[in-house]
């Protein structure tokens, strides 16, 4: 009798055993807590692409990211792609259009975090690299050059097709890049590539020195130069060489008028006359 209940109670704990053994390696929790939307959002644009940067969720069970764009800061946001890096090329970028991006965050379970907050637009903008121009003493009709034309123009050109927004300078050995007293430059020191300046300066421009028409600041290899032309919109140039009678140089452009965030009064419609000669004491 006492064997029959030793072996009873033998079989229940088996079954006991056996019961939680079984469930669980069955049971599977459901996780349905979303990850903290992604911060530190930033974005850097090129020539028809803006490419956007966001520090890495610490959530463990962080699968991916969502990447939208809107036209505005409140708008829709639209899904353009999604990526399990903590970077994404808007490579369908117009030059000139700006776009609002957010990030969203994706666990393994399928749970989307909030949008990012950070307020990040993005504004690709043309560029072009290994472009010359000359000396405007000895070869005016190709010394300047035209941001929104894309074109080397005279240093004094200024009608409805062309205008100057900058033009070089090699005085008896001293190299000169010149503005017109409308538009502004600044010498933003030695960078790697024109891709080191990423924003226009705010103030420090170049100022005009009384009785003179063109402001100017010395041209040295290497260093980039930023232009506030004359119609409100912003340019860099960086001097890959200078050979005498002409530089080379790359250059970046902004289509959007006033970006980045360049509060101004300026006319944008018409140019005023231009000198018909430099004016430098």
């Amino acid at each position: 009798m006492k064997q029959e209940k030793l072996f009873y109670r033998m079989l229940v704990l088996l079954g006991i055993i056996f019961l939680f053994t079984y469930c669980d390696s069955n049971f599977v929790e459901y996780d349905n807590i979303p990850p903290d939307a992604p911060t530190g959002v930033e974005t850097f644009v090129g020539d028809n692409l803006v490419e956007i940067q966001w520090e890495d969720n610490r959530e463990r069970d962080v699968a991916g990211y969502n990447v939208y764009y809107s036209d505005s800061y409140w708008g829709d946001y639209e899904l353009i792609g999604n990526t399990d890096n903590n970077y994404f090329v808007d490579y369908d970028a117009v030059n000139g259009e700006l776009y609002y991006y957010g990030i969203a965050a994706y666990d393994f379970d399928g749970n989307e975090s909030e949008l990012s907050y950070d307020k990040i637009y993005g504004v690709a903008r043309p560029e072009g690299l290994n472009q010359a121009i000359f000396d405007y003493l000895r070869f005016p009709d190709n010394s300047g050059y035209d941001f929104d034309e894309y074109l080397v123009v005279p240093f004094d050109a200024n009608d409805n097709d062309q205008s100057a927004d900058f033009f070089f300078e090699n005085f008896e050995g001293t190299y000169y890049l010149n503005v017109w007293d409308d538009t502004d430059i600044q010498d933003m020191g030695f960078t790697e590539s024109f891709l080191n300046v990423t924003y226009a300066p705010i103030d420090g421009w170049v100022p005009i020195v009384e009785g003179e028409n063109v402001k100017y600041t010395e041209v040295e290899v290497g260093h980039t130069y930023v232009v506030w032309t004359w119609d409100n919109h912003y340019a860099k140039v960086r001097v890959n060489a200078i050979l005498g009678e002409r530089i080379i140089f790359d250059w970046a452009y902004q289509l959007l008028e006033g970006e980045p965030m360049l509060k101004t009064n300026r006319n944008s419609d018409k140019r005023n006359s231009l000198p018909n000669a430099v004016i430098k004491n």
